[in-house]
């Protein structure tokens, strides 16, 4: 069983690592000995974190592995926020409910990769996305926690809300069994693009699943709009953080 609470507090510093944990994907030394390189588009597969002074590594406890993530606080996208915490929480708490062997799965806002890196590890051919500024940091972490311990070998790919949809993720081509969003809502005026973008890559046959924690009265108007595309089922919530996770479907 996971060891995170519903506090949604698991994020520890690497020196508390529990030596109780064994089969781990990512080992420290291989973190603080990797080379740093400036993120580029071009080949971002190959690509490694940012030298920022700012980065810290964090460690998370999920499907029984340890998984090591850089961080930082001076990108919004480089850092795990609470919903990633309670849809991770809740993905391991209920394994019966979504079946991730073998699915198609595509994660915006994708950010350090925590969804992303828990979903494969469940079987998932995950394909994690985000803008350019965060995809270096994305593949690295993905890189290092999936490594000779997931069938399939993640993917990260840029995604722009709102933007080529129809040239980057063709319908015809890119059918995915999941949508995962967590915290994408926030203070922002990209929600239109958001919404736009979910309604997109939802085909009939997709689960979306959204977590979040509510702040501000924006959110809720983003979540009454997105009650009117979708078919809406609220399956978590956590009063103390706040937090709710939607599962939604295109309407048939």
């Amino acid at each position: 069983t996971s060891l995170c609470l519903s506090s949604l507090n698991c994020k520890t510093g690497i020196k508390t690592l529990s030596p109780m944990w064994d089969g781990d994907c990512v080992q420290p030394d291989q973190l603080e000995s990797s080379p740093v390189f400036k993120p580029s588009l071009h080949g971002v597969q190959k690509l490694l974190p940012v030298n920022y002074d700012s980065y810290t590594t964090e460690q998370y406890l999920y499907a029984g592995k340890k998984i090591i993530l850089q961080e930082s606080i001076e990108n919004y996208g480089s850092v795990v926020w609470p919903g990633a915490i309670a849809l991770c929480q809740y993905l391991e708490e209920h394994p019966e409910e979504f079946r991730f062997q073998g699915a198609k799965v595509l994660e915006i806002g994708a950010g350090p990769g925590l969804v992303s890196i828990v979903v494969s590890i469940l079987g998932a051919y995950v394909t994690a996305t985000d803008l350019p500024d965060v995809l270096g940091n994305l593949q690295y972490n993905l890189s290092q926690n999936t490594q000779n311990c997931t069938p399939y070998r993640p993917e990260v790919k840029e995604l722009v809300w709102g933007e080529d949809l129809e040239l980057n993720f063709p319908k015809s081509t890119h059918f995915y069994d999941f949508i995962l969003a967590s915290d994408v809502v926030y203070h922002h005026y990209f929600l239109e693009k958001l919404l736009t973008t979910m309604k997109y890559l939802c085909q009939p046959g997709t689960v979306l699943l959204w977590a979040n924690k509510f702040r501000f009265s924006t959110d809720y108007e983003f979540l009454e709009k997105f009650k009117q595309v979708f078919n809406t089922t609220l399956i978590a919530e956590y009063p103390e953080s706040t937090v709710k996770i939607f599962k939604a479907t295109t309407p048939q």
